[in-house]
């Protein structure tokens, strides 16, 4: 009898809906992090070093309300999935629930946010 094997990209079928859309997610926002922070590194070494243009254009971008926007989507978000993960891992019967704790995730991230970035944009109306 002949063992049926996943050969060439069958084996790599996206199957895993919400949580698995979280563990993408997860890597991306920490891969981001890591190059913010060793982007932001270097740019305090050549503003403080150098004064260069090269500083002055990377903190132009850092000071860019979308740029803010973004990061603070990519660490909050990271944040709150490390969280669920750590949860997760701790209490291992809880594991039969990862969708839901998934749901409560964006359950309590989509309002923490919303509000951040409607408070951003006011602070940013008021001249800020």
């Amino acid at each position: 009898m002949a063992l049926k094997r996943n050969v060439g990209l069958k084996g790599i079928k996206y199957r895993g809906g919400g949580p698995m859309i979280s563990w993408a997610l997860h890597r991306i926002s920490g891969l981001a992090i890591v190059l913010f922070v060793g982007l932001h590194v270097i740019s305090s070494f050549f503003m403080q070093q150098l004064g260069s243009d090269f500083a002055t254009a990377i903190n132009t971008v850092y000071e860019s309300i979308y740029f803010q926007f973004v990061m603070i989507f990519i660490v909050l978000f990271h944040a709150l999935n490390g969280l669920r993960v750590i949860i997760l891992d701790l209490w291992p019967r809880l594991i039969k629930y990862q969708r839901e704790a998934t749901w409560l995730q964006w359950l309590i991230f989509i309002p923490a946010y919303g509000m951040t970035v409607v408070v951003m944009i006011l602070n940013q109306l008021q001249g800020g």
